[in-house]
């Protein structure tokens, strides 16, 4: 079985099948990923098809240069902006859509990822930290967002972005030493 990474270099060389793969392996779950930070099932729908396409169309890009980071990540990046970019449209025409901001029962993956690579500590740390501030960590750490990105994401100001950043960053600093 071919590497994401793999496949990218394929389409890059205009392989649709390669292509058809990839998206077979990771659209459900960046669609799931998307969900869980838009509730307009039509958003999602049109920043998937943005990403897809973008994904043909730039994947020599990420083949040809030596880009750090894996495919699923490139393409994970490329998805976040195309949401950030449809959210910007949005508030520019005044239709912020719904995000959802409810905490889902089972914890998220990267969640899961992240606390099995630092230790127990961090990952009791992270569940203590009000649903608000683990919001504000996912998007700017995991995700790779900048503030203004997240303040759009989450549809709160700037300023209540920094601020929880930081009170996580402190409240993670005290809880760990």
């Amino acid at each position: 079985m071919k590497s994401e990474d793999e496949l990218v270099r394929r389409i890059a060389a205009g392989d649709r099948r390669a292509f058809d793969e990839l998206y077979r392996r990771t659209s459900p779950w960046l669609l799931a990923r998307l969900r869980r930070r838009c509730a307009d099932d039509e958003l999602v729908a049109d920043v998937m098809q943005e990403t897809y396409l973008a994904v043909w169309r730039a994947a020599g890009s990420f083949a040809g240069a030596a880009v750090s980071g894996s495919a699923v990540g490139w393409l994970w990046t490329i998805a976040a902006h195309r949401l950030v970019d449809a959210f910007r449209r949005r508030v520019r025409h005044n239709q912020m859509p719904a995000v959802a901001l409810t905490e889902t029962i089972a914890p998220a993956a990267e969640d899961e990822v992240l606390a099995g690579r630092v230790g127990h500590d961090l990952e009791q740390a992270l569940l203590e930290l009000p649903p608000e501030a683990r919001q504000v960590l996912r998007a700017m750490v995991l995700d790779g967002l900048s503030v203004r990105e997240t303040s759009l994401l989450l549809g709160v100001p700037e300023n209540t972005v920094k601020t929880r950043a930081r009170r996580a960053r402190i409240a993670l600093r005290e809880a760990l030493s």
